[in-house]
C-alpha cells in the first residue's frame, strides 16, 4: 500500500468499510520495528538484517546491538515474481536480469558494501520458508527455525534445487507451504544477491519480526530494547508455571551458581556454562505443572519446545538436559535423539552441571530455605559444605547430599559433605 499509486483511495475504502483508521508507516519505520523484534529475541551483537516482503525489502545494519543504518527498497518477492518469472519459472536469462536489477537498486546505499564478514539475519516469510525447507531436506533434529543458521553453500544448493523444479513438483518439497511455491525462488534471489553484495558470513533465520517490534515499541515506549534477552525470556517462561515454589527455586538458583563459582576454576568450562546453569536452575521445576512426580521429563519437553530466546538450538538442548538431569546414561539417551547437535563433550558438560544442580536442590530438599549462608571449600578429596547460618539440624538435606555423593564424585572427583552450623 505504501508504494501504491492509488494509496489514498485504498485507505479511504479501508476506513469506510471497517471503521478503523489505518496508519501507513514509512519504510524506515518498518525496518526499525523489524530490528527491534529481532534484537529482542536473539543474542547477537553485529550483523545485517533483511526483511523480504511482498512489495518491499528492508535492509538494516546493526552494531553493538544498535541500529546504525536502514533502508526500504520498493521491491519484494511478489512484485519481482510478477515482473521476472515465466510460468512460475526463473530461467537463466531472467535470473541474471533479476540479479542485475537488484544490484542496481541497492548500489546507491554504499554502506551495505562496507561491513563484510557479518551474519545476515532474515525475518519474514521468505526466510522462514527457506529455513523450514532446509531443515526438512537435511532432516534437522530440532523443531524450531528461530535462530537457525545456514551456510552460503547449502543455501545455494537449495536455491538451485527449488529453481530447477516445475511448480507441480516444487509443491511437494517438504517444508514448503503451497502459498509460497511460486514466490519462493525470486524471494531467495533477493536474499542471496544481497548476501553477495554484503559479503556476509552466513545466514540466520529469525522467527520474530515486525509485529514483535511493534509490541515492544508501544508497550515499553521509554525502553523498548531489552538489556538481557535470555533473562527476560527465562523469567517469562518461569512465570507461566507458578506451580514451582518461587522461594525454593530462587534458593536453588543462588546455591547452584555459588557452587559453580567455587569449583569452576579447577575445570575447563565454556564461557557460557554459568549462564546455562543459571537458566537450568531457574526452570528445573516447570514440568511440575504437568506432573509433579515426573517433572524432570516434562521440564525437558517444555524447555525444548518453548523457544527460549537468547539461546542457540544446541544451548537450548544443553539447558533442558541440565535442568532435567538424573544420570549420565539418561543424558546419552536424550542426546541420541538430537545428534549431531549434542556431542560427547556436551554430554560431559551436561552431566557435571546437572549434578551440580542436583546438589543445589538437595541443599534445600525440605524447601524451607533452612540454610541461610553456605561456605564451600574443596580439599582432601571432599567438597566441604558448611552451613554457617542455618535453622535446625538439616537432617533431610544431609541425607540427600549423602545419597548424591557417589555419583557426584565420579563426575567431580570429590565427595560432597554437608556440615550443620554447630560442627567443630
Amino acid at each position: 500500500i505504501r508504494n501504491a499509486a492509488n494509496r489514498e483511495h485504498i485507505l479511504f475504502r479501508l476506513e469506510a468499510e471497517t471503521g478503523l483508521p489505518v496508519e501507513i508507516i514509512t519504510g524506515v519505520q518498518e525496518a526499525s520495528y523489524g530490528f527491534l523484534g529481532m534484537i529482542n529475541s536473539m543474542n547477537i551483537n553485529d550483523g545485517f538484517l533483511i526483511d523480504i516482503g511482498g512489495g518491499s525489502t528492508e535492509v538494516s545494519l546493526f552494531k553493538d546491538r544498535t541500529l546504525m543504518q536502514a533502508v526500504s527498497f520498493p521491491f519484494g518477492c511478489v512484485s519481482l515474481t510478477k515482473r521476472f518469472t515465466q510460468g512460475g519459472q526463473l530461467p537463466d536469462d531472467r535470473l541474471q536480469a533479476l540479479e542485475h536489477f537488484i544490484e542496481k537498486e541497492v548500489r546507491s546505499e554504499s554502506w551495505i558494501r562496507h561491513s563484510p564478514g557479518l551474519p545476515l539475519v532474515g525475518i519474514g516469510g521468505t526466510v522462514r520458508a527457506l529455513g523450514k525447507v532446509h531443515q526438512a531436506v537435511t532432516r534437522y533434529p530440532f523443531e524450531s527455525f528461530h535462530n537457525y543458521s545456514m551456510t552460503d553453500e547449502s543455501t545455494e544448493d537449495l536455491f538451485h534445487l527449488l529453481r530447477g523444479q516445475p511448480l507441480d513438483k516444487r509443491n511437494k518439497i517438504p517444508g514448503l507451504s503451497k502459498d509460497r511455491v511460486d514466490i519462493i525462488v525470486p524471494g531467495i534471489t533477493i536474499l542471496r544477491t544481497l548476501y553477495k553484495v554484503m559479503e556476509a558470513s552466513h545466514y540466520i533465520v529469525c522467527g520474530s519480526g515486525l509485529r514483535d517490534g511493534l509490541f515492544f515499541s508501544t508497550r515499553f515506549p521509554e525502553r523498548p530494547k531489552l538489556d538481557n534477552v535470555l533473562s527476560y525470556s527465562v523469567n517469562n517462561l518461569a512465570a507461566l508455571h507458578p506451580e514451582a515454589p518461587r522461594q525454593h527455586m530462587a534458593q536453588v538458583n543462588r546455591t547452584a551458581l555459588q557452587l559453580f563459582d567455587a569449583m569452576q576454576s579447577r575445570y575447563s568450562f565454556p564461557e557460557q556454562a554459568r549462564s546455562w546453569l543459571d537458566t537450568a536452575s531457574t526452570l528445573y521445576r516447570i514440568g511440575a505443572s504437568i506432573d509433579y512426580y515426573e517433572y524432570n521429563k516434562h521440564t525437558f519437553y517444555l524447555m525444548v519446545n518453548s523457544h527460549i530466546n537468547g539461546l542457540s538450538h544446541r544451548e537450548t538442548l544443553l539447558c533442558a538436559a541440565i535442568a532435567s538431569y538424573k544420570s549420565r546414561n539418561r543424558v546419552r539417551q536424550q542426546a541420541a535423539v538430537y545428534k549431531p547437535l549434542v556431542s560427547d563433550e556436551d554430554i560431559a558438560i551436561i552431566s557435571m552441571l546437572g549434578s551440580l544442580l542436583q546438589l543445589a536442590i538437595a541443599l534445600d530438599r525440605s524447601e524451607t530455605q533452612a540454610i541461610g549462608r553456605l561456605a564451600i571449600e574443596q580439599a582432601d578429596g571432599k567438597l566441604h559444605l558448611r552451613a554457617v547460618m542455618a535453622e535446625g539440624s538439616l537432617i533431610v538435606e544431609r541425607k540427600e547430599v549423602d545419597a548424591l555423593a557417589v555419583d557426584f564424585r565420579k563426575l567431580w572427583g570429590c565427595y560432597p559433605v554437608l556440615y550443620p552450623p554447630d560442627y567443630r
